[in-house]
Parts: structure tokens; C-alpha cells; sequence
């Protein structure tokens, strides 16, 4: 079976990280490594972490020597993966079961090295574990193929979902952004000639950032979006505007569902 490398960055991450954790570690594929980077957290999520590792040989937490943000948490767990494809999940959010094996099966089949699913939402507060949780109709539904210029408009992967082949694309890093980061990978990915295509069944759960958090505040994003294609993809002003502008809509009907 192919390993595959899951990378997960962690800052203060205590109240949400054992199911995000035990939603790997339940995968019906079970052939992988989870690669935690704790971002200097102040909490007990260090300690969770340890506990975790000492349950399950697959847990691999290291502690970041300082506080660097989620982009170079990510790459430090990319620099250490051993796998043959590199997948994506934040502390917060939950893979379903059988998230991976059919995620595996699709790349199989459709030989392409960037894929992405559909996923579920759920409350901030939701409490409970991937294995129990009920389909609640809230789904981000994925497309079936997406390439460069449609990414453009719109950010189509979740990064909670998304996986890439490694011995196809190599170790790709994730630019050092305050945020968008992993919008920038999938773009540089992109570029190079290569579509992302979608399993559409949802097979993670992604978390919604409570009212009035930076995340939810979808205007909080417009500068990022903007420095994204201004000065990573070298968009001109016109361009630059049409794609912020199709940003800022989609973004608008996702924060609905």
C-alpha cells in the first residue's frame, strides 16, 4: 500500500486536537504518518501530542523552535514525510473513515497528482468524534475537475481535503504567507500544466470559525487574496481585480451553506 504522509500544524490546539488526531489514526487505510508540527503553542497541545505518540507509533509530533505561522509548520512536517503522496489536515477539522482509501482509489484510476474532495461543515463547538458523525447536509460540494485559470477565481480545494502525489511533484513546499498559503501551493501546482481533479463524495469535516473571527470575516481576506495575485502570481491590476472580485463572490455563497 502507499504511505502516505498527513501533515497537521498545531498552535493552542488542545480543545480540538484529539479528534482531529483519532480521525487519521481511524482511516481504513492505515498505511501512514502523521506529522505534527506544534507551533509554540501555550496550551497543553505539546502534551496531548506526546501522549498521542506514545498510543500510536503513526503519531510524529516535533515542536517548532519558534513561533513561524501555519506555512512553515506545514513545511517542516513536509521536509520530514516519508510518503508517496502528502495530505492535508488542520487541528480543528476531521478526515471521515474511509477518507484516504477512496481518495487513493480515485488517484489510481484517474492518474492525475492533485486531487481534493467534497466536504462537510459543522458548528464551532461541534464535539464530537469523525467515526459518529451524521451527515448533516451541509456539504462544500467539490468540482470535478478544476485547472489553473478557474482556480484563479475561486480557491475550489479545501486544504482539509486536499492530497498530492510525491513522486510525481516532489516535496512542494507551501509559500511563507501570513495566510493563503495553501491557496498558493495549489496554484504553483497548477501553473506547472497540471488540473486537480475531485472524488465529489464529502469525506471530510471542516470546522466553521466562530462569528467575528478573522477566518470568518470574509473581508479579512481581501488584502491577502490580493497580495496573493499580485506578488505570487504576478497578475496585472485588471486581472488581479476580476479574480478578487470572483473570489469574493464564491466565497460569499460558501459562507452560506
Amino acid at each position: 500500500m502507499p504511505l502516505v504522509s498527513v501533515v497537521m500544524p498545531v498552535h493552542n490546539s488542545a480543545a480540538t486536537l484529539g479528534p482531529a488526531v483519532r480521525s487519521v489514526l481511524a482511516q481504513t487505510h492505515t498505511d501512514l504518518e502523521l506529522l505534527i508540527t506544534d507551533d509554540a503553542s501555550s496550551d497543553d497541545s505539546m502534551d496531548l501530542l506526546r501522549e498521542l505518540a506514545r498510543q500510536d507509533e503513526r503519531v510524529r509530533p516535533e515542536a517548532a523552535a519558534r513561533q513561524g505561522g501555519a506555512a512553515r509548520a506545514r513545511n517542516l512536517a513536509i521536509a520530514r514525510a516519508r510518503g508517496d503522496y502528502v495530505a492535508f489536515l488542520d487541528s480543528d477539522d476531521m478526515w471521515l473513515p474511509t477518507k484516504l482509501e477512496k481518495q487513493l482509489a480515485f488517484v489510481a484510476a484517474a492518474g492525475t497528482p492533485l486531487t481534493f474532495t467534497s466536504y462537510f461543515k459543522m458548528d464551532a463547538d461541534h464535539d464530537g468524534e469523525a467515526v459518529d458523525f451524521v451527515p448533516n447536509g451541509r456539504v462544500v460540494w467539490a468540482p470535478a475537475r478544476v485547472d489553473y485559470r478557474a482556480m484563479l477565481v475561486h480557491d475550489h480545494i479545501g486544504a482539509l481535503t486536499a492530497m498530492y502525489d510525491r513522486n510525481v511533484l516532489g516535496a512542494r513546499l507551501m509559500p511563507d504567507m501570513p495566510k493563503r498559503q495553501d491557496y498558493a501551493l495549489w496554484l504553483s501546482i497548477m501553473r506547472d500544466g497540471v488540473d486537480a481533479r475531485a472524488v465529489r463524495e464529502p469525506l471530510a469535516v471542516y470546522r466553521a470559525q466562530r462569528a467575528g473571527s478573522l477566518s470568518s470575516n470574509k473581508l479579512g481576506l481581501v488584502p491577502f487574496n490580493w497580495a496573493l495575485y499580485r506578488e505570487h502570481e504576478h497578475l496585472s491590476v485588471p486581472r488581479s481585480a476580476r479574480a478578487l472580485a470572483g473570489a469574493a463572490w464564491h466565497s460569499l455563497r460558501k459562507s452560506r451553506i
